[in-house]
């Protein structure tokens, strides 16, 4: 290398490093031309033989000349001088700059340096001159830096970094911005990379005099005697000073890590009426609030707040700068202050949404309440908003003329019911009082808003439960004639059963009374059913041996092109069900989903255990938290649209085809599933399915008590022929049996099956009567066969009365309701056997001979 030194020689600081290089020569190019031109004239001169010699010595000359020139060029060992770096205007700008400037080769040697990179790094002369990593050696805090610079340059990348350089001997340190860039983008010119240093300790002097300013600022804003806070679009507090944070009693430290939000610090609903400003895209706006701050303890601060707000050009609020001025201290001194104080806490803490508005319905002032309820509507809230907007489109006239008989000065304005805007059923009470008329375009009208959503929705739930329940009581009133007239239907037709011989003509239409006999009885327990007044017979049985039980009749039922897939949770809890009753549930439920699914589909019953823990996290209404055992069977059908979900539970209800459906179905599972203890939910949507979840309470085996177990072989499973064994062959039998029934028709048909069977039958048509019976016979009756509901005296009564006069007196009780509709009304421990109606002359006789031999 040599040194290029400028017109000063005896000032380093323009002393520059270079390459060395070398310059053409015009005088060469000139005597080069000057010999060709003395050979030509030579030639001329001696003429061209003897010249010959001379002309060929000098083209061979020239030729090696040549060839030479093209071998070094090819080598390398010359090259064709590169003119820009003569540049006059780049090459001084370059030595000259105020930043260090040095290039590297590929192997990190300095190919150039200008003097204010000798003078940044310290070099004492163009020998002394160093790279950078060698400048810095040794220097902890600036090593790591130049470590990434360097791996920068080896891949090619631009970096920067900032490093501060302690001074010597004690001395004032210097920040200096070291770069490195590759050079070029061609493959030669990428080998090389620049270097740059450049002083920055004045910009970082005047930065850290900048800084210092405004942490005096902002030591000035957090102890000023205002408050002061910012908050995000999301009411994440983002800013709060000192002062505000002591009034509030929190740390300050504590505030600045976050976590704090807008409600927290703001008393009841006041947060919704900072969130309830509305301007056009661009603008600012101002706000003055009066609210209650909440403190750390909850105690409330009256403040006034000046709420600073900037919206961009989408529309959208950006944070805000808020000025809270406390009126605790005037509060105590100056009345007017403590009467403003009391206004602001009723105004904004009332229960009910109030907003003053103009004759056009514009909301000029209104309160927290308000803004909150508006703000989870698409209209939005505040001033300058239509409160008819709040209202759906079909209830906007009725407040509209509300508010114009308000402005007319009227009085005793009736209260609008109108459905909110926006999604869901949401309603409100809208109560409209007229203010002193005004002549201009003022407020005109105070409204009140109460909402009403939960009172209707509360209201609705009451009103369908009341009629599930008025249609319960009249679907079991009708279950109860009808079971009478069924049981004498079916007694009547086992008597010409038994007086026919299967080769009479008329044996078939004798079977096909008793088969509609039975039809009609399955569309009897169903009502039963719904109105949960239905006979169950319960025992404690495993779940998931039930459904597997089944799976073939399901398998039969669905059909092919549904698919069936049994999903069993493990060790599943007992659960205490009539057998008969849950395959019922299943079964109803399994064809619903069939018709859902006509071109095939996944039909999936699958059961698991629910904790009582789990339960409380379900989103259902009504079900305590309990452990169950819950069997959801769900379908891929065409789902159930949401305007009649809410009805399918209702008995005679059916979307099928007059003829295809009885609209029981449901209400049956309904039924079974309440007075078991259960609980049913279904949740669909159109086109997608179809869920429905029932919840059965877990069976504990502990719970069972002797007492309980000794009340067994009263109205228990054992004591009806359709739960125990084949009949006997023999039913005849011997006895005197006091039979109490007040439907005439049925009392003799049962008496007639009776006595054919050799016992000895006494009639009463009531309570009393059959005392009087009882009396004459001195007590000598064997067994009392009794309905239960009776004119004078019911079932229950007559029981206890027969039992005064003879304890061990048996007594079986018939009625077309569950015998827990009346067992609650017995005395503990009383025993009785019962029969449903309707039931056939077989299953009477069955009975009476099982209750006779005491068994």
């Amino acid at each position: 290398m040599v040194v290029d030194v400028n017109n000063d020689p005896h000032r380093p600081e323009h002393e520059t490093v270079d390459a060395p290089r070398r310059s053409g020569s015009i005088v060469l190019v000139l005597a080069v031309a000057a010999a060709i031109v003395a050979a030509a004239v030579a030639v001329m001169v001696f003429g061209r033989g003897p010249a010959q010699p001379y002309i060929l010595g000098l083209l061979a000359l020239l030729a090696m000349a040549g060839l030479f020139a093209l071998f070094a060029l090819a080598a390398g060992l010359i090259r064709f001088a590169d003119r820009t770096t003569d540049d006059p205007v780049t090459r001084p700008l370059v030595d000259h700059s105020v930043d260090g400037l040095a290039v590297t080769d590929g192997q990190g040697h300095i190919v150039y340096a200008n003097a204010s990179y000798l003078a940044l790094t310290g070099a004492a002369g163009a020998d002394d001159v160093r790279p950078v990593e060698r400048v810095f050696i040794g220097n902890p805090d600036v090593s790591e830096a130049v470590f990434r610079l360097l791996k920068a340059a080896r891949e090619g990348r631009r970096q920067q970094e900032e490093v501060r350089v302690a001074g010597q001997a004690g001395g004032k340190g210097r920040w200096l911005r070291l770069r490195v860039r590759p050079l070029g983008d061609s493959k030669r010119e990428s080998k090389f990379t620049v270097w740059s240093i450049a002083d920055i300790t004045r910009d970082r002097e005047r930065q850290e005099d900048v800084f210092q300013e405004l942490q005096h600022a902002i030591e000035y804003l957090d102890h000023a005697p205002c408050g002061f806070f910012s908050v995000s679009p999301t009411g994440e507090i983002v800013y709060i000073n000192a002062t505000l944070a002591g009034w509030l009693e929190y740390d300050l430290a504590e505030v600045g890590s976050g976590g704090l939000k807008l409600a927290d610090i703001i008393s009841g609903e006041g947060a919704a009426l900072l969130g309830s400003i509305a301007a056009e895209p661009g603008d600012v706006k101002t706000e003055t609030f009066d609210v209650d701050l909440r403190m750390r303890s909850g105690k409330p601060v009256p403040a006034r707040l000046y709420h600073k707000l900037a919206f961009g050009a989408d529309g959208r609020p950006g944070a805000s700068r808020t000025l809270v001025i406390s009126r605790a201290r005037e509060e105590g001194v100056d009345p007017q202050r403590t009467a403003e104080v009391r206004f602001m806490r009723f105004f904004d803490r009332t229960p009910m949404a109030i907003a003053t508005v103009d004759r056009a319905g514009s909301v000029a002032r209104f309160n927290a309440r308000f803004a909150k309820l508006t703000q989870s509507l698409p209209a939005g809230g505040g001033a300058s908003k239509s409160i008819l907007s709040v209202v759906n489109e079909r209830d906007r006239a009725a407040l509209a003329a509300a508010i114009a008989r308000a402005a007319e000065g009227q009085g005793d304005i009736a209260p609008v019911d109108a459905m909110l805007d926006g999604p869901g059923d949401r309603w409100g009470q809208f109560f409209v009082t007229a203010v002193e008329k005004d002549k201009g375009d003022g407020e005109v009208a105070i409204v009140y808003v109460l909402e009403t959503t939960e009172k209707r929705s509360l209201e609705n739930r009451v009103t369908q439960q009341q009629k599930m329940e008025m249609v319960g009581q009249l679907a079991g009133g009708i279950a109860h004639d009808f079971n009478n007239v069924l049981s004498a239907i079916m007694m009547a037709n086992d008597f010409l059963l038994n007086a026919h011989k299967p080769t009479d003509p008329s044996f078939q239409d004798i079977m096909q009374i008793k088969q509609n006999a039975t039809r009609a009885a399955t569309l009897v327990r169903q009502l039963l059913a719904f109105s949960r007044r239905q006979t169950l017979r319960p025992q404690v049985l495993d779940l998931g041996d039930a459904l597997s039980d089944l799976t073939m009749l399901l398998r039969r039922l669905i059909g092919e092109k549904v698919k069936l897939d049994l999903v069993h949770g493990r060790d599943l809890w007992p659960v205490k069900v009539d057998v008969s009753q849950f395959e019922q549930v299943i079964v109803n439920l399994a064809v619903n989903a069939r018709d859902a699914m006509p071109d095939g589909g996944r039909l999936t019953v699958k059961t698991a255990n629910v904790s009582a823990e789990e339960a409380s996290r379900r989103p259902y209404k009504g079900m305590p938290a309990a452990d169950y055992v819950c069997i959801e069977v769900t379908d891929t059908g065409t789902g159930i649209p949401a305007e009649i979900v809410d009805k399918i539970f209702e008995p005679f209800f059916s979307t099928k085809e007059v003829g295809k459906g009885t609209g029981l179905g449901l209400s049956t599972v309904y039924g079974i599933v309440k007075q078991t203890g259960g609980f049913v939910y279904v949740d669909s949507a159109a086109g997608q399915g179809t869920t429905f979840r029932i919840f059965l309470p877990r069976h504990r085996v502990e719970i069972e008590t002797p007492a309980a177990e000794a009340a067994v072989p009263a109205g228990t499973a054992a004591d009806t022929p359709s739960a125990s064994a084949k009949p006997r062959t023999d039913l005849t039998g011997q006895g005197t049996i006091l039979l109490v029934e007040d439907e005439d028709g049925l009392r003799s048909l049962n008496a007639r099956g009776l006595r054919s069977r050799g016992y000895t039958v006494l009639e009463a048509s009531n309570g009393i009567e059959a005392l009087d019976v009882l009396a004459e016979r001195d007590g000598a009756i064997d067994l009392v066969v009794s309905d239960v509901v009776m004119p004078e005296m019911d079932g229950p009564t007559l029981l206890r009365t027969m039992r005064e006069r003879n304890p061990d007196l048996r007594i079986i009780f018939v009625s077309g309701y569950a015998e827990d509709a009346f067992a609650r009304s017995l005395p503990e421990n009383q025993q009785f056997s019962f029969l449903p109606k309707p039931f056939t002359l077989s299953q009477l006789v069955a009975q009476v001979k099982e209750t006779m031999s005491g068994a």
